[in-house]
């Protein structure tokens, strides 16, 4: 066997060790959540907590397996979340002996950074986003019918909008790590400002529950915050970038 055919196997191995190891953690994980999926299940109820509709912050089941699916998947999910640090490190493990030192050094920063983004999305669709988001949907036609909210459509929608609040959120580090690549330019990001609010506003559209444009604006104002940070994020992106170039060249003239 050649050492190319016997390096690549020995990789091939170790992404299997490591993918393995990291499903083992996950499965750990999902059933520590599962024991505990009814804490887990009232702290995302807090939120409704006052509703018409959800009687002391209880929603309501009405199929005999819908419960035990809900609880099943919120468990799945928070073992996902609480293993994510640990699959991270795992990847990094993998990756950084074929990256450089100074690639090794933004991968280390941009993970976490990029994982307390995340948190920090899901926070604001908790606290700020989903509460009048729950109030207008409620409130949207109580006249004719009386709402009676389901455990898995409050669980699913809740997930949904922590989930993609939090994707959100990374707008800022996506935007760094792309101009410190080469990939966009400060320039170019400040050009399509005026199409970047277009799209803050279609995504408020998607990712909120209701049709109101005052909960649609909840969401695009923040992403046009984001946005405008990027910018301000690429431009020093790319400052290092050139910085490293030029170093590069230096060097290069040395030699």
């Amino acid at each position: 066997m050649s050492d190319r055919a016997l390096s690549i196997r020995q990789h091939l191995l170790e992404l299997r060790r490591r993918m393995t190891t990291s499903a083992i953690f996950v499965a750990v994980a999902t059933g520590v959540s599962f024991v505990f999926h009814q804490q887990i299940l009232k702290f995302l109820m807090v939120p409704a907590q006052g509703f018409a509709g959800i009687p002391e912050g209880q929603p309501i089941y009405t199929e005999l397996t819908e419960f035990l699916g809900i609880a099943m998947k919120v468990s799945l999910l928070s073992g996902l979340a609480i293993s994510m640090p640990f699959i991270l490190f795992q990847l990094v493990m993998f990756v950084a002996p074929g990256l450089s030192p100074g690639e090794r050094r933004y991968l280390y920063t941009l993970l976490p950074v990029s994982m307390l983004s995340f948190a920090l999305g899901a926070a604001f669709g908790y606290r700020i986003l989903f509460p009048p988001a729950v109030s207008f949907l409620l409130s949207f036609g109580n006249e004719i019918a009386t709402p009676y909210i389901r455990i898995g459509n409050y669980a699913n929608l809740m997930i949904s909008l922590l989930f993609w609040m939090g994707v959100v959120f990374e707008t800022p580090v996506v935007l760094f790590f792309l101009s410190r690549i080469g990939v966009v330019s400060h320039e170019f990001l400040k050009s399509q400002r005026r199409y970047a609010v277009v799209v803050a506003f279609v995504l408020g559209a998607i990712i909120t529950p209701t049709f109101d444009p005052i909960n649609q604006t909840f969401v695009a104002l923040p992403i046009i915050v984001l946005y405008e940070a990027g910018v301000w994020l690429a431009k020093l992106g790319g400052r290092q970038r050139r910085r490293a170039i030029e170093n590069g060249l230096e060097l290069d003239t040395k030699q």
